[in-house]
């Protein structure tokens, strides 16, 4: 069995969660001994997670419009890339490259797994553009899918409003895989100063979609009652860097917080290990992945309940509020008093993590599901 696996970005600097679910599901399937081919953008393509990818085959096409992310690959190669690969799993909603596939799979009857990673609502800017994307192509490449994948449950209701019937939609949660690499806490608080304060991380893209903005002013009205507290925002820049740096200093709190930038590696780890909580305030999300690797590191979450991971309070390893500002800010200071607890709250979701959420066990689940494609696509080549 071959898998063609489709995403926008690869590298987690641009392509964020959805290209790491990529990339680690791709591993996954290596580590299976199943033959993969990740087909991206190459945008953000460092050396680095080329290296990661040496055993698999990576076909990373150039960029015509890069604001769009507009491959710069022809028809044929898309069309051979698409025959020799018995499922076709695509990731990401608001893709040119995803609906050139689709479209190609469609064509040549090639079964493909649709996974849209939380992109299926209109949310953001190019909203208008976005609108008539799903009216040329969206709804149609969604409707066409052989499966969706819901990363949750709140995701797969989602898929009713393009038309699909729920008997179409599996659940694939995102996982995380555990390394051998050993986190190094202190290394972190050196390189940027912090010493022994209390450190609440926020790890992700300064845009709207995830809400630093709303951290940013809950913190701010605790601030005088957390004086140890120190926030860390650790992540590219996006649409909102400036002004959440301008905010920083109206609030004078420009000693109590930090912007490192992205951080990935051995740095990333050893600042979600550092740290004495990982917010995750966004307002749309589908099951963050940054919670999963906090927990993977023992580091308790408070995150929004738009981010599709309410389990976190279900097995209390951690706390769900709502998107508001008052909400996320009774959160952190109710999580904050009592350290101990903190502790315990990380190890439980650790736990949990490990047997339920890790990218081994779940591709035992996404290849029962590939096996079943391939299975139906033959059996209709068949009838024909």
């Amino acid at each position: 069995m071959k898998i063609l696996h489709v995403s926008d970005a690869i590298d987690p600097s641009l392509g964020g969660g959805t290209a790491e679910r990529t990339f680690q599901l791709a591993l996954a399937l290596h580590r299976a001994n199943v033959a993969c081919t990740v087909l991206c953008t190459e945008l953000g393509l460092g050396d680095k997670r080329k290296a990661e990818l040496r055993n698999i085959e990576l076909v990373a096409v150039p960029t015509l419009i890069r604001r769009f992310l507009t491959p710069l690959v022809s028809y044929r190669r898309i069309k051979g890339l698409v025959a020799d690969a018995d499922v076709i799993h695509v990731t990401g909603h608001w893709s040119v490259l995803g609906a050139m596939v689709c479209l190609i799979a469609l064509k040549l009857g090639r079964p493909y797994v649709y996974c849209p990673a939380g992109s299926l609502r209109v949310f953001g800017r190019s909203a208008l553009l976005k609108k008539i994307y799903n009216r040329v192509v969206g709804k149609r490449i969604v409707q066409g899918a052989s499966r969706c994948l819901a990363v949750t449950n709140l995701e797969r209701e989602q898929f009713t409003e393009y038309g699909v019937d729920d008997s179409r939609v599996e659940l694939l949660p995102n996982g995380v895989q555990p390394t051998q690499s050993i986190t190094n806490p202190q290394a972190f608080r050196d390189a940027h100063s912090l010493h022994n304060r209390q450190i609440i991380l926020f790890l992700g893209r300064l845009s709207p979609i995830k809400g630093p903005d709303l951290l940013l002013a809950a913190f701010a009205k605790i601030a005088k009652q957390l004086g140890n507290v120190h926030l860390v925002f650790a992540g590219p820049d996006g649409e909102l860097s400036a002004q959440l740096r301008n905010s920083v200093i109206e609030t004078g709190l420009s000693n109590r917080i930090s912007f490192t930038g992205f951080l990935a590696g051995q740095e990333k780890q050893d600042a979600l290990a550092a740290a004495s909580l990982l917010v995750v305030p966004s307002r749309q999300e589908a099951m963050s992945l940054v919670a999963l690797e906090a927990g993977l590191c023992g580091t308790p979450v408070l995150l929004t309940d738009q981010c599709g991971f309410d389990e976190v309070q279900e097995l209390d390893g951690g706390r769900v509020v709502a998107v508001d500002v008052d909400a996320l800010a009774e959160g952190m200071r109710f999580m904050l008093q009592d350290p101990e607890r903190l502790s315990a709250q990380g190890q439980r979701l650790r736990a949990a993590i490990l047997s339920r959420y890790t990218w081994d066990g779940l591709t035992q689940q996404v290849l029962v599901l590939y096996s079943k494609l391939v299975f139906e696509s033959r059996n209709a080549v068949n009838r024909v």
